[in-house]
């Protein structure tokens, strides 16, 4: 039966619901549950998902709404109880009595912070673009982990910034480190000589944390979101961030990061890389290079631009040597052809069919189908943290019931020979993934060796061993329980392929000169954006936890428990934005 539970005034981040959803799932009793803000497209997910009552008609956008389908009534007192503890340890945070002063309005949150250099959003795309302005006429850089931001807003937006000095590194920013302090979902990195700038969230994660496990180090990492070098948008973050670490004595080396770009960005961001003075390495997932260039490096795989990256700062010689891959005695059946990949995060997915493609000779996505990242016959690739399967529901970082799902629909095949994982550690991420998805494994091992096959599964972990949730530790739990580790996604994925006989054959890169037109544009980094890598001072809107991260590790965080206004409606949030802006103008005109 269905239960729905309306918790009036009572706005939440979509991370902490997330994590509310995850631990209500736990209680006993409860057969599935849906934790969401009461807004019309919230509503809408609740009927997609089967899970609309009549009640929630009566939620509005700053109301928690909570439906429930529980085998008997007697349990929903159980819930409740879990909720408001859940609510109440949230609104005291991490950091217990050396919580600072909150702010509940821009005025106060401004006063606060006065200081503070960069505005951290975690707040709902919706509102996003207006708050982010707000933050942008104060002078303040922004990282938007938010998402769901138009790209008309985003190119708006990033070329005030552009224009005030100023970097908006997002929307939908995954990961950061500003001076040494981890911003949103990342990792616990050693400070070394290597910069980062890059496209998307967990590439930053796996190059950077690669880097580590290499003994290197990195100074910032600076995210722009995953459409920045879209047509549409052009790079602007990008080339601001590499002008910026160009003229940063601590970085000695820059990394780039990025998905498939639009070509003619491409071309202007690798034209701004020819000119600056420091070796640079660029890895655009998808392109596979087959030449490097004078103090400008190609690589293929995210573990490539790392090592590329260490023997640079290391001053060591570049070739283009690749280490055998190590392959596993595993007796499969004859039927038994494919490898399914089941990640977290989306660039890990990309680079993971990105290689499959490569060993098999696939030119294109043989199969369009909605979810896939990769669907060619039995061969699949998803990326669990799209938003196809993240609507209502914990992001797969944070919550492994999808992933379960998926590793029992892969065992009841008997075609499948290889499972691939990754298990993502960091700052936000689940604090132990491995023993979580554990008895699925074994449950799915067991399962084929009772029908006469033997599964393997391959995974990767994307962290460090100074990571709250420790690799070495979430290592050995995997690998007690029969899972092969590898060092990096495309060892991992090499690996599953070449226990099928599938090897992928590695381009020889010779150095060359390149004929194209020159970096001719000035850009100069503004003394806002040479500051900002020196910032220990925040501005955090939405998320605790991510104050509590910065605090952590030795920054200074205002947090703003931001709600939405005007009952969050957004046409008349502008309204009230512009006439503000209005009355100011006219202010400073008398």
């Amino acid at each position: 039966m269905l239960h729905t539970i309306i918790k009036s005034n009572s706005y939440q981040d979509s991370i902490v619901l997330m994590l509310l959803t995850n631990k209500i799932n736990t209680v006993a009793g409860v057969t599935k549950v849906s934790i969401m803000m009461g807004t019309p497209a919230n509503k809408d997910i609740f009927k997609t998902g089967g899970l609309y009552t009549p009640e929630l008609e009566k939620a509005s956008s700053n109301d928690m709404a909570v439906v429930l389908e529980v085998e008997d009534e007697a349990v929903i007192a159980t819930v409740m109880e879990e909720i408001d503890l859940f609510l109440e340890e949230q609104a005291k945070g991490n950091s217990g009595a050396s919580v600072e002063e909150t702010a509940r309005t821009w005025d106060k949150a401004l006063e606060m912070a006065k200081d503070a250099q960069v505005a951290l959003f975690s707040i709902p795309g919706t509102h996003a673009a207006l708050e982010i302005e707000r933050a942008l006429d104060a002078g303040k850089h922004v990282f938007c982990f938010s998402d769901n931001v138009s790209v008309e807003d985003e190119k708006r937006l990033k070329m005030k910034a552009h224009e005030k000095g100023l970097l908006l590194m997002g929307p939908d920013c995954g990961t950061g480190i500003i001076n040494g302090i981890p911003l949103a979902f990342t990792n616990v990195i050693r400070p070394g000589k290597i910069g980062i700038v890059g496209a998307s969230g967990t590439g930053i994660q796996e190059v950077s944390t690669l880097i580590h496990k290499l003994g290197g180090g990195v100074t910032n990492a600076i995210g722009t979101g995953g459409r920045d070098l879209k047509e549409d948008i052009g790079g602007i973050t990008l080339m601001d961030g590499i002008v910026t670490l160009e003229q940063d004595p601590n970085t000695e080396v820059i990394v780039v990061i990025s998905k498939p770009p639009a070509a003619s960005v491409r071309d202007r961001v690798l034209a701004l890389l020819r000119k600056i003075s420091k070796p640079a390495v660029t890895i655009f997932l998808g392109e596979k290079p087959t030449y490097h260039e004078a103090d400008l490096y190609h690589a293929y795989t995210l573990e490539e631009a790392a090592e590329l990256a260490v023997k640079l700062v290391n001053k060591e010689t570049i070739g283009s040597d690749t280490d055998a891959i190590e392959v596993p005695a595993v007796k499969f059946s004859a039927d038994q052809k494919y490898i399914k990949g089941y990640y977290s995060g989306g660039t890990l997915a990309n680079e993971a069919a990105m290689l499959i493609k490569d060993g098999l000779s696939l030119i294109g996505n043989v199969e369009k189908k909605e979810g896939y990242i990769l669907k060619n016959e039995g061969y699949e690739v998803l990326d669990l943290g799209d938003d196809i399967y993240t609507q209502g529901k914990p992001h797969p970082m944070i919550d492994p019931e999808k992933r379960i799902e998926m590793i029992r629909q892969a065992a009841d095949d008997a075609e499948t020979a290889v499972i691939l994982l990754d298990i993502v550690l960091g700052y936000g991420s689940h604090m132990d993934m491995a023993s979580e998805l554990v008895p699925a494994i074994k449950e799915a091992k067991s399962k084929a060796a009772a029908e006469g096959r033997e599964l393997a599964f391959v995974a990767t972990i994307v962290g460090t061993d100074a990571d709250p949730q420790d690799g070495q530790a979430q290592q050995k739990v995997l690998e007690d329980a029969g899972v092969i580790i590898r060092m990096s996604n495309n060892q991992a994925v090499r690996t599953a392929l070449a226990m099928l006989g599938i090897h992928i054959q590695d381009n020889k890169k010779d150095l060359k000169e390149i004929d194209a037109p020159a970096f001719t544009e000035e850009l100069v980094p503004s003394q806002a954006m040479l500051d900002l890598l020196h910032a220990k001072e925040f501005l955090n809107i939405g998320l605790r936890s991510f104050s509590d991260t910065i605090r952590e590790s030795g920054g200074k965080a205002t947090q703003f428990d931001w709600r939405p206004v005007a009952g969050g409606n957004v046409t008349l949030q502008k309204a009230l934005y512009y006439l503000n802006n209005y009355k100011t103008e006219q202010t400073d005109s008398i």
